[in-house]
């Protein structure tokens, strides 16, 4: 474990103020439930309607009310590659504004402990596989999504900046692709676990014959089942302090074919699939090297299959009030 400034690895405070920016997201969300469970009794959360993080003035005078000691920035602006590619002023500019607020607060406030999490689309598009923390800024990004990578990226930069001059032992960790209970299923603005769930369990209600995907199926990718992602994350905060982000992810990937028949199996669909290859594929592969985490003694325990099942129960279940 890298270890600078004063940190001193410890189990963190359960009764102090925990605020959890983004809560009800799907990261945000599990983070939460898994605080709950580890015996935090002071947990602060806020909805963009009763906070919205990209307005500077409000959230000064949040952090002035709550005065918390830990926080996670989870709040993001996220989506696909559809919504990515159509809407990148979007995901640049609200991304930015929610990172500075927030940081900027934090550190006025003397935050004691901060994690904010980002995203493996940080990572040069043709980087050496599996991507290693080291990566970052060595080649061009993935053009469908630059802009969402490069407030992540400054998102890093500012952590490290806060530590080289603040002195605040704050870190970053970037996650493979995650799902899991609370993930966006819409259409339009979904990442390719979800998309592929609701797309097989609305054609296995109606019978459809094919389903149509996007690309080839070729492209390999790593997933992260979301209540893995909380637990490292508070295995993070009380067992890691370095400049360097985290990688936090299985250390093991598949093809988008491979899940495609995973979901329809799990869904009970058995019709045709179809691969559209006039859409864009996106990075080929995207596997991260997770040895920084496994150093820091943590790994991940839902399997893909088992984790694809429960999600798919979820979604079910909570189809009418799902963001769709």
């Amino acid at each position: 474990m890298v270890a600078d400034l004063d940190f001193v690895p410890a189990p963190l405070d359960r009764s102090a103020t925990f605020y959890v920016a983004g809560h009800r997201g799907l990261v945000g969300s599990a983070i939460w439930r898994k605080l709950q469970s580890e015996g935090f009794t002071n947990l602060e959360g806020r909805t963009s309607t009763e906070l919205d993080l990209k307005n500077r003035d409000d959230v000064f005078a949040f952090f002035s009310e709550i005065r918390p000691e830990y926080v996670v920035l989870a709040a993001a602006k996220v989506g696909g590659i559809l919504a990515n590619n159509t809407y990148p002023v979007d995901f640049l500019s609200d991304n930015l504004r929610i990172q500075v607020n927030v940081l900027d607060a934090a550190r006025e406030h003397g935050v004691k402990r901060l994690l904010f999490l980002g995203s493996s689309c940080i990572y040069p598009k043709f980087a050496d596989q599996p991507i290693r923390e080291e990566s970052l800024l060595t080649g061009h990004l993935e053009p469908t999504n630059d802009a969402y990578a490069i407030a992540k990226i400054a998102g890093i930069m500012h952590i490290q900046a806060i530590r080289r001059q603040y002195g605040l032992p704050w870190i970053s960790a970037m996650p493979t692709n995650l799902y899991g209970p609370g993930d966006n299923f819409s259409p339009t603005g979904s990442h390719v676990l979800p998309a592929l769930i609701r797309r097989y369990d609305e054609a296995a209600r109606s019978g459809v014959e094919t389903v149509s995907n996007w690309g080839t199926g070729s492209p390999r990718r790593e997933f992260l089942h979301v209540e893995d992602m909380a637990s490292a994350c508070l295995h993070l905060l009380e067992n890691y302090d370095g400049p360097s982000q985290v990688n936090v992810g299985t250390g093991t990937d598949v093809t988008i074919k491979d899940i495609a028949k995973i979901v329809a199996e799990a869904v009970g669909y058995s019709g045709d699939i179809e691969w559209d290859t006039t859409k864009p594929d996106g990075t080929p592969r995207k596997l991260l090297d997770v040895t920084k985490l496994t150093e820091a003694g943590w790994s991940a325990s839902i399997g893909l299959q088992e984790g694809i099942r429960t999600t798919v129960e979820w979604y079910r279940e909570n189809l009418a009030s799902l963001r769709v």
